[in-house]
């Protein structure tokens, strides 16, 4: 397969970049980034790119499957436009591109909680992209939802605190469906998605996330 992939510089990106190289059912590994990683492989391709530019680079959105890992935090970001921006619009233009460059299949991490209906911006901005690209139309759409993420030396102050009252309710067999999700298991479970054979919309959260990773670790 030749895989796509947006957000490589990520905690889940890079996870699931080492994965894809390592993988010899991925012949061909492109990476959309906007500063040069610096890293070497013989199946890679980067491309450094203006994503406000989407003429520039969206003849080159050509493959098997897109993995979009992109995403910021509102504090990172600045703004809820800004972050509009990151979230939702470039990751957006880079569907629509693959769509039209008849990309098959289509891997999105959204959020726990998403809906276009929510109160709380992010969930509904989430839950909005959900929405916009299954329009879109792909053969085959994988939305996973994870809940709160173990990132290695994370630095997400608020997402830290919440991990950790998680963590300490799952030790009382409370909220055991919200068990936080190493990142590594997440990036997993996206690529043995690229290798099903299944078409249509599949939407994966929790337990169902362990078990595309082929892991049963949620009772």
């Amino acid at each position: 397969m030749h895989a796509l992939l947006i957000g490589a510089t990520g905690a889940t990106g890079k996870d699931l970049l080492d994965l894809l190289l390592k993988d010899d059912s991925f012949h061909q590994v492109d990476i959309f980034v906007r500063r040069d990683l610096h890293i070497r492989h013989e199946k890679l391709n980067v491309h450094v790119i203006d994503f406000d530019h989407t003429e520039q680079w969206k003849h080159l959105v050509k493959g098997d499957v897109l993995f979009s890992c992109l995403g910021t935090t509102l504090k990172a970001a600045g703004s809820k436009e800004a972050q509009w921006k990151i979230d939702y619009e470039y990751q957006y233009q880079f569907a629509e591109a693959a769509r039209e460059n008849n990309v098959s299949h289509y891997v999105l991490v959204s959020s726990g909680s998403s809906s276009s209906d929510s109160l709380f911006f992010y969930t509904r901005m989430k839950g909005q992209l959900e929405e916009a690209v299954k329009a879109l139309g792909f053969q085959k759409l994988s939305i996973f939802k994870p809940p709160v993420l173990i990132r290695k030396n994370s630095d997400r102050t608020m997402e830290v605190a919440g991990l950790k009252a998680i963590q300490l309710f799952n030790k009382f067999g409370i909220l055991r469906s919200q068990e936080p999700l190493p990142t590594e298991i997440l990036a997993e479970a996206m690529v043995n998605a690229a290798k099903t054979k299944d078409n249509g919309i599949f939407s994966l959260e929790g337990k169902a996330i362990w078990e595309c990773a082929g892991l049963n670790k949620i009772d």
